[in-house]
């Protein structure tokens, strides 16, 4: 197979996707890597249709790289996730009505064009969780217990573009990150990014079976196949308080081995992939009963030595 991974810069040395990218090599398959931030992009070039079996994205949400993977798509050549898939989830806005309008336990969403207009949330709403909608990384996430430290806030949080907020949901400092990766499910602990003083050291968890029906449903609510959840254990049960398109993969067994034939089949199924809001769940096959592919395959990630080195 030919593919394509367009791969921001402060991803270039990161495990996932470079060791993803060393795999694919070392199996026989072809792998070329754009910088979509770094280099002047020729549009009509870049995206002719056949040029390469699948095209595969590990950028920072509100860069270049979806567009280019967008224009990919329309030009026929299949995508690791669905475009339209990853633009549901980059903007949170949009993914929390998305979300909440399907069923999934996400918390009440508002959304600000300029950061004073969020003065305007009750304050019985607080405290609140206020970030860019087109944020990654925990990049400008506050937690605002009052009003008053909203306005202190405002100054900090201009130029930020689109903001959203949300309840805070009491929890013990921790989230659960789930990843989906080849239609399984794995759970790691890890701090919450609202509570920087929490000593936890980010490990393998057991995945309850509530949590783990919440991240398969996310997974066929928005369309995605490889992808992450983050869930806060509240009170009145799981909450999903984030999803990304292309996580870490950390603490996943042989992630590299795993994420690398996920993108295989991916990239060789057959026929237009999903997209977010597109048919009810009960339309969309589960992971299980996806129909097995002709393509050979490399041996299972338990069968391949994996590669030494930082994974995500």
């Amino acid at each position: 197979m030919k593919l394509c991974f367009l791969v921001e810069e402060q991803y270039r040395h990161d495990g996932m996707p470079v060791e993803v990218i060393r795999r694919l090599t070392s199996w026989g398959h072809q792998v070329d890597v754009v910088r979509p931030g770094g280099s002047l992009l020729d549009m009509t070039q870049a995206v002719r249709s056949g040029a390469h079996d699948a095209w595969v994205l590990k950028t920072v949400s509100g860069g270049p790289g979806l567009t280019l993977l967008e224009a990919a798509a329309a030009a026929g050549t299949r995508t690791v996730n669905d475009a339209r898939s990853i633009r549901g989830v980059r903007d949170k806005a949009l993914a929390a009505a998305i979300g909440r309008s399907r069923g999934l336990p996400l918390p009440p969403t508002y959304a600000a064009a300029r950061p004073e207009l969020l003065a305007e949330i009750p304050p019985s709403e607080y405290p609140l969780v206020v970030k860019p909608a087109d944020g990654s990384s925990g990049r400008a996430v506050h937690l605002v217990p009052s009003p008053d430290h909203l306005a202190a806030l405002l100054p900090e949080l201009a130029g930020e573009g689109l903001l959203i907020a949300q309840p805070y949901v009491p929890n013990p400092g921790t989230d659960v990150k789930v990843y989906s990766v080849g239609g399984d499910l794995y759970a790691t602990e890890r701090r919450s990014p609202l509570h920087p003083d929490h000593a936890v050291r980010e490990r393998r968890v057991p995945l309850s079976a509530e949590v783990a029906a919440i991240a398969a449903q996310v997974g066929v609510v928005y369309g995605l196949d490889l992808y992450g959840v983050d869930v806060v254990l509240g009170p009145d049960g799981p909450v999903v308080v984030d999803v990304n398109d292309f996580p870490s993969f950390r603490q996943v067994p042989d992630g590299v081995a795993r994420v690398a034939r996920a993108v295989l089949e991916l990239a060789a199924r057959p026929g237009p992939a999903g997209g977010p809001g597109l048919a009810p769940p009960a339309d969309l096959p589960d992971a299980q009963d996806r129909t097995p592919l002709s393509l050979p395959l490399p041996p299972h990630p338990e069968q391949v030595p994996v590669t030494a080195g930082k994974n995500g």
